[in-house]
Protein backbone atom coordinates (compact mmCIF):
# COMPACT_ATOMS: atom_id res chain seq x y z
CA UNK A 1 0.00 0.00 0.00
CA UNK A 2 1.20 3.85 -1.06
CA UNK A 3 -0.42 6.20 1.56
CA UNK A 4 -0.17 9.94 -0.02
CA UNK A 5 -0.47 13.00 2.55
CA UNK A 6 -1.23 15.99 -0.23
CA UNK A 7 -1.20 18.36 2.72
CA UNK A 8 2.56 17.56 3.52
CA UNK A 9 3.62 15.93 0.40
CA UNK A 10 4.90 12.84 2.45
CA UNK A 11 4.75 9.01 1.17
CA UNK A 12 4.78 5.57 2.95
CA UNK A 13 4.95 2.27 1.61
CA UNK A 14 3.61 -0.30 3.93
CA UNK A 15 2.54 -3.73 3.44
CA UNK A 16 -0.96 -5.14 4.13
CA UNK A 17 -1.48 -7.69 6.46
CA UNK A 18 -1.82 -10.93 5.27
CA UNK A 19 -5.48 -11.92 7.36
CA UNK A 20 -6.64 -8.52 5.84
CA UNK A 21 -6.18 -9.55 2.19
CA UNK A 22 -7.53 -12.75 2.93
CA UNK A 23 -10.57 -12.17 4.27
CA UNK A 24 -11.60 -8.75 2.18
CA UNK A 25 -9.53 -9.67 -0.71
CA UNK A 26 -8.92 -6.56 -2.44
CA UNK A 27 -10.84 -3.91 -4.89
CA UNK A 28 -13.80 -2.67 -2.67
CA UNK A 29 -13.44 -4.97 0.28
CA UNK A 30 -10.17 -4.09 1.01
CA UNK A 31 -11.36 -0.55 0.41
CA UNK A 32 -14.41 -0.54 2.63
CA UNK A 33 -12.07 -2.30 5.29
CA UNK A 34 -10.00 0.31 5.24
CA UNK A 35 -12.60 3.22 5.76
CA UNK A 36 -12.94 1.97 9.18
CA UNK A 37 -11.19 5.08 11.01
CA UNK A 38 -12.92 7.33 8.57
CA UNK A 39 -16.32 6.66 7.39
CA UNK A 40 -17.60 9.39 9.67
CA UNK A 41 -16.17 12.50 8.44
CA UNK A 42 -17.62 15.07 5.60
CA UNK A 43 -16.84 13.87 2.32
CA UNK A 44 -14.94 17.01 1.78
CA UNK A 45 -12.81 16.86 4.87
CA UNK A 46 -9.17 16.55 3.74
CA UNK A 47 -8.65 13.37 6.05
CA UNK A 48 -11.06 11.66 3.89
CA UNK A 49 -8.98 9.01 2.13
CA UNK A 50 -9.58 8.32 -1.75
CA UNK A 51 -8.62 4.82 -2.16
CA UNK A 52 -7.49 3.17 -5.60
CA UNK A 53 -7.67 -0.62 -4.85
CA UNK A 54 -6.72 -3.61 -7.33
CA UNK A 55 -7.69 -7.28 -6.72
CA UNK A 56 -5.65 -10.12 -6.47
CA UNK A 57 -6.33 -11.12 -10.02
CA UNK A 58 -5.20 -7.67 -11.53
CA UNK A 59 -1.70 -8.37 -13.24
CA UNK A 60 -2.28 -11.89 -14.10
CA UNK A 61 -4.19 -13.50 -17.20
CA UNK A 62 -7.63 -13.78 -15.60
CA UNK A 63 -10.15 -12.70 -18.14
CA UNK A 64 -11.55 -9.17 -17.16
CA UNK A 65 -9.61 -8.49 -13.67
CA UNK A 66 -7.57 -5.62 -15.48
CA UNK A 67 -9.87 -3.54 -13.09
CA UNK A 68 -9.99 -1.39 -9.74
CA UNK A 69 -11.99 0.32 -7.37
CA UNK A 70 -12.14 3.51 -5.72
CA UNK A 71 -13.49 3.94 -2.54
CA UNK A 72 -14.79 6.90 0.15
CA UNK A 73 -17.76 8.47 1.67
CA UNK A 74 -20.07 9.63 -1.40
CA UNK A 75 -20.70 13.59 -1.59
CA UNK A 76 -23.97 13.08 -3.62
CA UNK A 77 -25.53 10.65 -1.02
CA UNK A 78 -23.64 10.48 1.88
CA UNK A 79 -22.89 7.03 1.32
CA UNK A 80 -20.24 5.03 1.85
CA UNK A 81 -19.20 4.28 -1.73
CA UNK A 82 -16.81 2.33 -4.21
CA UNK A 83 -17.02 2.56 -7.43
CA UNK A 84 -14.76 0.72 -10.21
CA UNK A 85 -13.34 0.98 -13.52
CA UNK A 86 -11.35 -1.46 -16.20
CA UNK A 87 -8.43 -0.16 -18.31
CA UNK A 88 -4.68 0.08 -18.06
CA UNK A 89 -4.83 2.29 -14.73
CA UNK A 90 -5.54 -0.55 -13.08
CA UNK A 91 -2.92 -3.23 -14.33
CA UNK A 92 -0.14 -0.67 -14.41
CA UNK A 93 -1.03 0.30 -11.11
CA UNK A 94 0.01 -2.81 -9.87
CA UNK A 95 2.90 -3.07 -12.24
CA UNK A 96 4.72 -0.45 -10.03
CA UNK A 97 4.18 -2.74 -7.10
CA UNK A 98 1.17 -0.97 -5.57
CA UNK A 99 -1.86 -2.89 -4.73
CA UNK A 100 -3.55 0.31 -2.84
CA UNK A 101 -3.04 3.86 -3.41
CA UNK A 102 -4.83 5.83 -0.10
CA UNK A 103 -4.53 9.56 -0.24
CA UNK A 104 -5.18 11.99 2.44
CA UNK A 105 -5.31 15.20 2.92
CA UNK A 106 -5.24 18.48 0.34
CA UNK A 107 -2.57 20.13 -1.71
CA UNK A 108 -1.80 23.74 -1.28
CA UNK A 109 -2.00 24.20 -5.39
CA UNK A 110 -3.33 22.51 -8.04
CA UNK A 111 -0.77 19.25 -8.02
CA UNK A 112 -0.46 15.67 -9.88
CA UNK A 113 0.52 12.55 -8.71
CA UNK A 114 3.32 10.51 -10.31
CA UNK A 115 4.25 6.94 -9.59
CA UNK A 116 6.43 4.07 -10.90
CA UNK A 117 8.22 1.32 -9.11
CA UNK A 118 10.98 3.66 -8.47
CA UNK A 119 9.85 6.84 -7.70
CA UNK A 120 6.57 8.66 -5.85
CA UNK A 121 6.36 12.68 -7.03
CA UNK A 122 3.96 15.32 -6.63
CA UNK A 123 4.27 17.93 -9.45
CA UNK A 124 2.77 21.20 -10.35
CA UNK A 125 -0.47 21.04 -12.24
CA UNK A 126 -1.37 25.36 -12.43
CA UNK A 127 -1.26 24.60 -15.93
CA UNK A 128 -3.49 21.58 -16.71
CA UNK A 129 -5.93 22.84 -14.13
CA UNK A 130 -9.31 24.33 -15.94
CA UNK A 131 -8.45 22.09 -19.11
CA UNK A 132 -10.74 19.19 -19.96
CA UNK A 133 -10.07 15.11 -19.44
CA UNK A 134 -8.70 14.60 -23.49
CA UNK A 135 -6.28 17.70 -22.79
CA UNK A 136 -5.30 16.55 -19.62
CA UNK A 137 -4.37 13.42 -20.82
CA UNK A 138 -2.98 13.86 -24.06
CA UNK A 139 -0.03 16.57 -21.87
CA UNK A 140 0.37 13.50 -19.58
CA UNK A 141 0.58 11.00 -21.47
CA UNK A 142 4.61 10.51 -21.31
CA UNK A 143 3.62 9.86 -17.69
CA UNK A 144 2.04 6.46 -18.38
CA UNK A 145 -1.56 5.85 -17.55
CA UNK A 146 -3.92 8.41 -16.60
CA UNK A 147 -6.73 9.18 -13.98
CA UNK A 148 -7.75 12.62 -13.82
CA UNK A 149 -11.00 15.16 -13.39
CA UNK A 150 -12.13 17.90 -15.80
CA UNK A 151 -13.65 21.30 -14.60
CA UNK A 152 -16.53 19.19 -12.75
CA UNK A 153 -14.39 17.52 -10.63
CA UNK A 154 -12.49 21.35 -9.66
CA UNK A 155 -15.97 22.62 -9.38
CA UNK A 156 -17.31 20.24 -7.10
CA UNK A 157 -20.01 19.08 -9.10
CA UNK A 158 -21.32 16.16 -6.84
CA UNK A 159 -21.63 13.95 -9.63
CA UNK A 160 -18.12 14.63 -10.91
CA UNK A 161 -16.65 11.58 -12.19
CA UNK A 162 -12.93 10.64 -12.31
CA UNK A 163 -11.78 9.37 -15.92
CA UNK A 164 -9.17 6.83 -16.60
CA UNK A 165 -6.92 8.04 -20.01
CA UNK A 166 -8.11 4.88 -22.16
CA UNK A 167 -11.91 6.38 -21.54
CA UNK A 168 -13.03 4.51 -18.57
CA UNK A 169 -14.59 6.55 -15.44
CA UNK A 170 -15.25 6.02 -11.98
CA UNK A 171 -18.39 7.49 -12.84
CA UNK A 172 -21.06 7.58 -10.29
CA UNK A 173 -21.02 9.14 -6.11
CA UNK A 174 -18.76 11.91 -6.83
CA UNK A 175 -15.20 10.71 -6.34
CA UNK A 176 -13.97 13.27 -8.79
CA UNK A 177 -15.28 16.12 -7.02
CA UNK A 178 -13.67 14.48 -3.51
CA UNK A 179 -10.18 14.37 -5.82
CA UNK A 180 -11.05 18.10 -6.97
CA UNK A 181 -11.05 18.77 -3.72
CA UNK A 182 -7.88 17.73 -2.40
CA UNK A 183 -6.20 20.25 -5.69
CA UNK A 184 -5.73 17.12 -7.31
CA UNK A 185 -5.58 16.84 -11.31
CA UNK A 186 -4.73 13.46 -12.11
CA UNK A 187 -2.76 10.52 -11.08
CA UNK A 188 -0.32 9.28 -13.48
CA UNK A 189 1.01 5.50 -12.72
CA UNK A 190 3.75 3.37 -14.80
CA UNK A 191 5.45 0.08 -14.22
CA UNK A 192 6.68 -3.09 -15.55
CA UNK A 193 7.02 -5.89 -12.56
CA UNK A 194 4.81 -8.82 -13.40
CA UNK A 195 2.66 -10.72 -10.85
CA UNK A 196 3.16 -14.46 -10.02
CA UNK A 197 0.82 -16.91 -9.95
CA UNK A 198 1.07 -19.89 -7.36
CA UNK A 199 0.01 -22.41 -9.42
CA UNK A 200 0.26 -22.19 -12.93
CA UNK A 201 -1.71 -25.44 -14.21
CA UNK A 202 -4.40 -24.64 -12.13
CA UNK A 203 -4.54 -20.99 -13.07
CA UNK A 204 -4.42 -22.23 -16.75
CA UNK A 205 -7.26 -24.59 -16.60
CA UNK A 206 -9.30 -22.18 -14.48
CA UNK A 207 -8.88 -19.81 -17.12
CA UNK A 208 -9.87 -21.78 -19.84
CA UNK A 209 -12.69 -22.98 -18.10
CA UNK A 210 -13.82 -19.30 -17.89
CA UNK A 211 -13.34 -18.83 -21.74
CA UNK A 212 -15.37 -21.53 -22.70
CA UNK A 213 -18.60 -20.63 -20.71
CA UNK A 214 -17.76 -17.11 -22.05
CA UNK A 215 -17.71 -18.46 -25.79
CA UNK A 216 -21.17 -20.58 -24.23
CA UNK A 217 -22.50 -17.40 -23.23
CA UNK A 218 -25.34 -15.77 -26.17
CA UNK A 219 -25.30 -12.91 -23.76
CA UNK A 220 -21.53 -12.21 -24.50
CA UNK A 221 -20.76 -13.94 -27.16
CA UNK A 222 -24.47 -14.11 -29.02
CA UNK A 223 -25.32 -12.48 -32.44
CA UNK A 224 -26.86 -9.92 -30.30
CA UNK A 225 -24.27 -10.36 -27.31
CA UNK A 226 -22.45 -7.41 -25.86
CA UNK A 227 -19.64 -8.53 -27.38
CA UNK A 228 -21.07 -7.85 -30.57
CA UNK A 229 -23.02 -4.95 -30.03
CA UNK A 230 -21.98 -3.49 -26.57
CA UNK A 231 -24.60 -2.61 -23.99
CA UNK A 232 -27.10 -0.95 -26.13
CA UNK A 233 -28.63 -4.37 -27.24
CA UNK A 234 -30.37 -3.52 -24.17
CA UNK A 235 -32.35 -0.55 -25.89
CA UNK A 236 -34.74 -2.29 -27.86
CA UNK A 237 -35.06 -5.34 -25.00
CA UNK A 238 -35.93 -2.76 -22.45
CA UNK A 239 -38.86 -1.21 -24.77
CA UNK A 240 -40.11 -4.51 -25.72
CA UNK A 241 -40.27 -5.24 -21.52
CA UNK A 242 -41.97 -1.92 -21.29
CA UNK A 243 -39.68 -0.95 -18.92
CA UNK A 244 -37.58 1.66 -20.18
CA UNK A 245 -37.42 5.02 -18.18
CA UNK A 246 -39.03 8.18 -20.01
CA UNK A 247 -40.25 11.57 -19.13
CA UNK A 248 -38.36 10.98 -15.48
CA UNK A 249 -40.05 7.59 -15.22
CA UNK A 250 -43.42 9.04 -15.80
CA UNK A 251 -43.95 6.77 -18.61
CA UNK A 252 -42.18 3.58 -19.25
CA UNK A 253 -42.17 3.13 -23.35
CA UNK A 254 -40.63 5.49 -25.89
CA UNK A 255 -41.63 5.03 -29.40
CA UNK A 256 -38.61 6.33 -30.59
CA UNK A 257 -35.88 4.40 -29.09
CA UNK A 258 -35.31 2.88 -32.33
CA UNK A 259 -33.20 6.17 -32.92
CA UNK A 260 -30.86 5.31 -30.72
CA UNK A 261 -31.00 0.94 -30.64
CA UNK A 262 -27.62 -0.80 -30.91
CA UNK A 263 -27.88 -1.60 -34.63
CA UNK A 264 -28.23 1.85 -35.29
CA UNK A 265 -25.52 3.28 -33.62
CA UNK A 266 -23.56 0.74 -35.36
CA UNK A 267 -24.52 1.39 -39.10
CA UNK A 268 -24.91 5.46 -38.15
CA UNK A 269 -21.18 5.26 -36.48
CA UNK A 270 -19.54 2.35 -37.80
CA UNK A 271 -18.60 1.24 -34.30
CA UNK A 272 -15.82 -1.31 -33.75
CA UNK A 273 -15.29 -3.28 -30.85
CA UNK A 274 -13.78 -1.48 -27.94
CA UNK A 275 -12.96 -2.33 -24.35
CA UNK A 276 -10.39 -2.76 -21.11
CA UNK A 277 -6.98 -3.89 -21.52
CA UNK A 278 -6.71 -7.37 -21.96
CA UNK A 279 -10.28 -8.09 -21.71
CA UNK A 280 -11.92 -10.53 -24.58
CA UNK A 281 -15.15 -9.57 -24.53
CA UNK A 282 -14.17 -5.52 -25.63
CA UNK A 283 -18.31 -4.58 -24.77
CA UNK A 284 -17.11 -0.71 -25.58
CA UNK A 285 -17.83 0.46 -28.47
CA UNK A 286 -15.68 3.35 -30.30
CA UNK A 287 -16.85 5.00 -33.50
CA UNK A 288 -15.08 4.94 -36.70
CA UNK A 289 -13.08 8.19 -35.41
CA UNK A 290 -11.42 6.06 -32.20
CA UNK A 291 -13.99 8.10 -29.80
CA UNK A 292 -16.10 5.26 -27.39
CA UNK A 293 -19.86 5.39 -28.19
CA UNK A 294 -22.37 5.40 -25.04
CA UNK A 295 -23.56 2.59 -23.08
CA UNK A 296 -26.73 1.52 -22.56
CA UNK A 297 -27.81 3.88 -19.20
CA UNK A 298 -26.09 6.52 -21.32
CA UNK A 299 -27.96 6.65 -24.26
CA UNK A 300 -31.45 5.38 -22.64
CA UNK A 301 -30.90 8.54 -20.16
CA UNK A 302 -30.31 10.99 -22.59
CA UNK A 303 -32.94 9.68 -24.51
CA UNK A 304 -35.90 8.64 -23.39
CA UNK A 305 -35.89 10.09 -20.15
CA UNK A 306 -35.73 13.51 -21.36
CA UNK A 307 -38.20 12.96 -24.46
CA UNK A 308 -35.10 12.64 -26.74
CA UNK A 309 -34.44 11.15 -30.22
CA UNK A 310 -31.60 12.44 -31.71
CA UNK A 311 -28.78 10.01 -31.88
CA UNK A 312 -26.28 12.54 -32.72
CA UNK A 313 -27.47 14.82 -29.77
CA UNK A 314 -26.97 11.65 -27.15
CA UNK A 315 -23.93 11.16 -28.44
CA UNK A 316 -22.36 14.59 -28.22
CA UNK A 317 -23.99 14.42 -24.47
CA UNK A 318 -21.91 11.63 -23.47
CA UNK A 319 -18.98 13.03 -24.97
CA UNK A 320 -19.32 16.46 -22.92
CA UNK A 321 -20.21 14.65 -20.07
CA UNK A 322 -16.49 12.35 -20.93
CA UNK A 323 -14.65 15.35 -21.47
CA UNK A 324 -15.79 17.77 -18.30
CA UNK A 325 -15.68 14.70 -16.09
CA UNK A 326 -19.47 14.00 -15.26
CA UNK A 327 -21.50 11.03 -14.51
CA UNK A 328 -24.08 10.41 -17.73
CA UNK A 329 -26.61 8.58 -15.71
CA UNK A 330 -27.02 11.21 -12.82
CA UNK A 331 -26.21 14.26 -15.10
CA UNK A 332 -29.27 13.32 -17.58
CA UNK A 333 -31.79 12.09 -14.54
CA UNK A 334 -30.95 15.39 -13.04
CA UNK A 335 -31.96 17.24 -16.06
CA UNK A 336 -35.18 14.85 -16.52
CA UNK A 337 -35.77 15.94 -12.70
CA UNK A 338 -35.57 19.59 -13.88
CA UNK A 339 -37.61 19.63 -16.88
CA UNK A 340 -40.39 17.87 -15.04
CA UNK A 341 -40.33 20.26 -12.44
CA UNK A 342 -40.51 23.35 -15.10
CA UNK A 343 -43.32 21.57 -17.14
CA UNK A 344 -40.59 21.50 -20.04
CA UNK A 345 -37.50 18.79 -21.30
CA UNK A 346 -34.62 20.23 -22.76
CA UNK A 347 -34.28 20.17 -26.53
CA UNK A 348 -31.46 17.89 -28.02
CA UNK A 349 -30.26 21.69 -29.07
CA UNK A 350 -30.11 23.03 -25.73
CA UNK A 351 -28.59 19.92 -23.61
CA UNK A 352 -25.33 20.85 -24.96
CA UNK A 353 -25.38 24.21 -23.35
CA UNK A 354 -26.68 23.04 -20.05
CA UNK A 355 -23.99 20.50 -19.07
CA UNK A 356 -21.55 22.79 -19.87
CA UNK A 357 -23.17 25.04 -17.29
CA UNK A 358 -23.14 22.10 -14.66
CA UNK A 359 -19.63 21.59 -15.21
CA UNK A 360 -18.61 25.11 -14.64
CA UNK A 361 -21.55 25.96 -11.92
CA UNK A 362 -23.15 28.91 -13.54
CA UNK A 363 -26.91 29.61 -14.29
CA UNK A 364 -29.24 26.79 -13.77
CA UNK A 365 -26.07 24.85 -14.31
CA UNK A 366 -25.57 25.42 -10.33
CA UNK A 367 -28.26 24.30 -8.68
CA UNK A 368 -28.46 21.10 -11.15
CA UNK A 369 -24.69 20.66 -10.14
CA UNK A 370 -26.20 19.44 -6.60
CA UNK A 371 -27.72 16.38 -8.23
CA UNK A 372 -31.53 15.65 -8.35
CA UNK A 373 -32.84 15.26 -4.34
CA UNK A 374 -31.13 18.91 -3.66
CA UNK A 375 -32.26 20.33 -6.76
CA UNK A 376 -35.95 19.07 -6.30
CA UNK A 377 -36.28 19.96 -2.54
CA UNK A 378 -35.06 23.59 -3.36
CA UNK A 379 -37.46 23.63 -5.87
CA UNK A 380 -40.46 22.60 -3.70
CA UNK A 381 -41.13 18.83 -5.61
CA UNK A 382 -38.70 16.68 -3.54
CA UNK A 383 -41.35 13.97 -5.24
CA UNK A 384 -39.77 14.44 -8.94
CA UNK A 385 -36.31 13.03 -8.04
CA UNK A 386 -36.42 9.70 -8.86
CA UNK A 387 -33.29 8.52 -6.58
CA UNK A 388 -32.86 6.64 -3.70
CA UNK A 389 -30.70 7.53 -0.95
CA UNK A 390 -30.01 10.18 -3.48
CA UNK A 391 -28.35 8.48 -5.88
CA UNK A 392 -30.39 9.12 -9.47
CA UNK A 393 -32.29 5.43 -10.89
CA UNK A 394 -30.77 3.64 -13.60
CA UNK A 395 -32.03 2.66 -16.95
CA UNK A 396 -34.43 0.14 -15.88
CA UNK A 397 -38.21 1.06 -14.72
CA UNK A 398 -38.77 -0.27 -11.40
CA UNK A 399 -42.28 -1.28 -11.97
CA UNK A 400 -41.03 -3.96 -15.11
CA UNK A 401 -38.95 -5.76 -12.52
CA UNK A 402 -39.65 -6.31 -8.65
CA UNK A 403 -36.43 -7.64 -8.10
CA UNK A 404 -34.87 -4.55 -9.09
CA UNK A 405 -37.50 -2.50 -7.13
CA UNK A 406 -36.17 -3.96 -3.86
CA UNK A 407 -32.67 -3.99 -4.93
CA UNK A 408 -32.39 -0.49 -5.38
CA UNK A 409 -33.25 0.08 -1.81
CA UNK A 410 -31.51 -2.31 -0.17
CA UNK A 411 -28.49 -1.08 -1.77
CA UNK A 412 -25.63 0.39 0.07
CA UNK A 413 -24.85 3.09 -2.12
CA UNK A 414 -27.86 4.24 -2.79
CA UNK A 415 -30.37 3.16 -6.72
CA UNK A 416 -27.82 1.00 -8.51
CA UNK A 417 -28.53 -1.83 -10.38
CA UNK A 418 -25.20 -3.45 -10.17
CA UNK A 419 -25.15 -3.96 -6.67
CA UNK A 420 -27.60 -7.27 -6.70
CA UNK A 421 -28.61 -6.70 -10.75
CA UNK A 422 -31.41 -8.85 -10.79
CA UNK A 423 -32.19 -7.56 -14.50
CA UNK A 424 -29.75 -11.07 -14.75
CA UNK A 425 -32.38 -13.42 -13.84
CA UNK A 426 -35.72 -11.29 -14.28
CA UNK A 427 -35.12 -9.86 -17.79
CA UNK A 428 -32.01 -11.80 -19.56
CA UNK A 429 -33.38 -15.41 -17.73
CA UNK A 430 -29.77 -15.90 -16.02
CA UNK A 431 -28.64 -18.26 -14.38
CA UNK A 432 -32.24 -19.35 -13.69
CA UNK A 433 -35.26 -17.33 -14.38
CA UNK A 434 -37.27 -15.69 -12.56
CA UNK A 435 -41.42 -13.69 -12.34
CA UNK A 436 -40.54 -10.44 -12.47
CA UNK A 437 -44.05 -9.03 -11.81
CA UNK A 438 -43.58 -10.60 -8.29
CA UNK A 439 -41.84 -9.90 -4.84
CA UNK A 440 -41.76 -13.42 -4.18
CA UNK A 441 -38.47 -14.88 -3.18
CA UNK A 442 -37.03 -11.73 -3.80
CA UNK A 443 -35.59 -10.83 -0.45
CA UNK A 444 -33.58 -14.54 -0.46
CA UNK A 445 -32.55 -13.68 -3.77
CA UNK A 446 -30.90 -10.49 -3.88
CA UNK A 447 -29.18 -11.08 -0.60
CA UNK A 448 -27.51 -13.68 -2.00
CA UNK A 449 -26.65 -11.63 -5.08
CA UNK A 450 -25.32 -8.77 -3.48
CA UNK A 451 -23.01 -10.61 -1.25
CA UNK A 452 -21.80 -12.31 -4.55
CA UNK A 453 -21.83 -9.09 -6.27
CA UNK A 454 -18.94 -7.70 -3.56
CA UNK A 455 -16.71 -10.96 -3.64
CA UNK A 456 -16.93 -9.94 -7.69
CA UNK A 457 -16.29 -6.65 -6.48
CA UNK A 458 -13.07 -7.50 -4.07
CA UNK A 459 -11.39 -9.67 -6.57
CA UNK A 460 -11.83 -7.09 -8.97
CA UNK A 461 -13.81 -8.92 -11.69
CA UNK A 462 -16.09 -7.34 -14.94
CA UNK A 463 -19.99 -8.29 -13.84
CA UNK A 464 -20.35 -9.27 -17.25
CA UNK A 465 -18.12 -11.99 -17.04
CA UNK A 466 -20.74 -13.43 -15.19
CA UNK A 467 -23.03 -13.78 -17.65
CA UNK A 468 -21.14 -16.65 -18.53
CA UNK A 469 -19.18 -17.71 -15.60
CA UNK A 470 -19.73 -18.46 -11.76
CA UNK A 471 -17.75 -17.50 -8.80
CA UNK A 472 -16.96 -21.11 -8.42
CA UNK A 473 -14.66 -20.93 -11.18
CA UNK A 474 -13.31 -17.40 -10.30
CA UNK A 475 -12.73 -19.30 -7.22
CA UNK A 476 -10.44 -21.52 -8.96
CA UNK A 477 -8.96 -18.75 -10.77
CA UNK A 478 -8.58 -16.92 -7.29
CA UNK A 479 -6.69 -20.17 -5.46
CA UNK A 480 -4.69 -20.67 -8.32
CA UNK A 481 -3.71 -16.86 -7.78
CA UNK A 482 -2.70 -16.93 -4.30
CA UNK A 483 -2.31 -20.49 -3.19
CA UNK A 484 -4.78 -20.06 -0.73
CA UNK A 485 -8.31 -22.40 -1.54
CA UNK A 486 -10.99 -20.17 -2.12
CA UNK A 487 -14.15 -22.29 -2.32
CA UNK A 488 -17.53 -20.22 -3.71
CA UNK A 489 -19.28 -20.26 -0.10
CA UNK A 490 -16.10 -18.95 1.01
CA UNK A 491 -16.55 -16.10 -1.40
CA UNK A 492 -19.84 -15.34 -0.77
CA UNK A 493 -18.72 -15.66 3.60
CA UNK A 494 -16.60 -12.41 2.40
CA UNK A 495 -18.93 -10.91 0.34
CA UNK A 496 -21.32 -10.63 3.56
CA UNK A 497 -18.90 -9.38 5.50
CA UNK A 498 -17.98 -6.28 3.01
CA UNK A 499 -21.51 -5.43 2.74
CA UNK A 500 -22.81 -5.60 6.01
CA UNK A 501 -20.12 -3.20 6.92
CA UNK A 502 -20.80 -0.91 4.70
CA UNK A 503 -24.63 -1.13 5.99
CA UNK A 504 -22.88 -0.40 9.38
CA UNK A 505 -21.15 2.77 8.06
CA UNK A 506 -24.37 3.94 6.82
CA UNK A 507 -26.43 3.23 9.69
CA UNK A 508 -24.10 5.14 12.22
CA UNK A 509 -24.21 7.93 9.89
CA UNK A 510 -27.69 8.02 9.76
CA UNK A 511 -29.26 6.01 7.27
CA UNK A 512 -31.89 3.56 8.17
CA UNK A 513 -35.11 2.67 7.07
CA UNK A 514 -36.32 5.92 5.95
CA UNK A 515 -33.83 5.74 3.28
CA UNK A 516 -34.48 2.12 1.84
CA UNK A 517 -37.59 3.56 -0.30
CA UNK A 518 -38.54 4.05 -3.57
CA UNK A 519 -40.12 7.52 -4.92
CA UNK A 520 -43.98 7.85 -4.42
CA UNK A 521 -44.25 7.84 -8.13
CA UNK A 522 -43.80 4.04 -8.59
CA UNK A 523 -46.46 2.79 -6.09
CA UNK A 524 -49.34 5.13 -7.76
CA UNK A 525 -48.50 5.80 -11.30
CA UNK A 526 -48.64 2.77 -13.66
CA UNK A 527 -46.56 2.66 -16.31
CA UNK A 528 -47.11 2.92 -20.25
CA UNK A 529 -47.15 -0.22 -21.99
CA UNK A 530 -48.14 0.69 -25.74
CA UNK A 531 -49.67 -2.57 -27.14
CA UNK A 532 -49.71 -5.20 -24.67
CA UNK A 533 -48.11 -5.84 -21.23
CA UNK A 534 -49.74 -3.92 -18.64
CA UNK A 535 -47.06 -2.31 -16.33
CA UNK A 536 -48.80 -1.73 -12.76
CA UNK A 537 -47.85 0.03 -10.08
CA UNK A 538 -46.15 -1.58 -7.23
CA UNK A 539 -47.83 -3.10 -4.35
CA UNK A 540 -46.79 -1.19 -1.07
CA UNK A 541 -47.78 -3.79 1.16
CA UNK A 542 -45.91 -6.91 -0.95
CA UNK A 543 -42.90 -3.90 -0.98
CA UNK A 544 -43.14 -3.69 2.46
CA UNK A 545 -43.26 -7.45 3.36
CA UNK A 546 -40.29 -8.44 1.17
CA UNK A 547 -38.28 -4.99 2.66
CA UNK A 548 -39.04 -6.96 6.10
CA UNK A 549 -37.99 -10.50 4.89
CA UNK A 550 -34.82 -9.10 3.65
CA UNK A 551 -34.09 -7.33 7.34
CA UNK A 552 -34.72 -10.66 8.99
CA UNK A 553 -32.24 -12.43 6.35
CA UNK A 554 -29.81 -9.77 6.79
CA UNK A 555 -29.77 -10.16 11.19
CA UNK A 556 -31.03 -6.57 11.01
CA UNK A 557 -33.85 -5.05 12.92
CA UNK A 558 -36.89 -3.62 11.96
CA UNK A 559 -35.14 -0.08 10.81
CA UNK A 560 -32.82 -1.85 8.75
CA UNK A 561 -30.02 -1.49 10.83
CA UNK A 562 -27.97 -3.30 14.19
CA UNK A 563 -29.17 -3.49 17.34
CA UNK A 564 -25.41 -4.01 18.43
CA UNK A 565 -23.41 -0.72 18.34
CA UNK A 566 -19.91 -3.15 18.49
CA UNK A 567 -20.69 -4.65 15.28
CA UNK A 568 -17.40 -3.77 13.93
CA UNK A 569 -15.69 -5.21 16.74
CA UNK A 570 -16.92 -9.02 15.59
CA UNK A 571 -15.30 -8.32 12.01
CA UNK A 572 -11.58 -9.07 11.33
Amino acid sequence: MLTVDLTTGNFERSTLPQPLLEEYLGGRGVGVRLMRTSYHLDPFDAAMPLIFAVGPLCGTASPTSARLSVVSRSPLTGTIYDCSAGGRFAWRLKASGIDILTITGKSPIPTILTITAEKVELLPAASLWGTDIPTTVKALSAHGSVAAIGPAGENGVLFANIMMGEGNSVGRGGMGAIMGSKNLKAITVNGDQKSLVADPPLFEKARQDIMRLFKASPVIFGPLGIAEFGTPVLVDLMAQRRMAPTANFSKTFFEHSANYSAPTMKNACGATKDGCYGCPIQCKKASSTGKALPEYESVSHFGALNNISTLKSIINSNDLCNELGMDTITAAATISAWGEIRGSYPTATEMAGLLQDIAFCRGDGRLLSRGSRRMAEELGHPELSMSVKSLELPAYDPRGAYGMALAYCTSNRGGCHLRAYPISHEILRKPVPTDRFSFSGKARIISIAEDSNAAVDSLVACKFAFFGASIEEYGELLTAVTGIPYSPQRLKEIGQRIVMTERFYNCANGFSRKDDLLPERFFTEGGSSGDGIEIKPLDRNRFTEELDKYYRIRGLNSDGCFDTPDFLDTMP
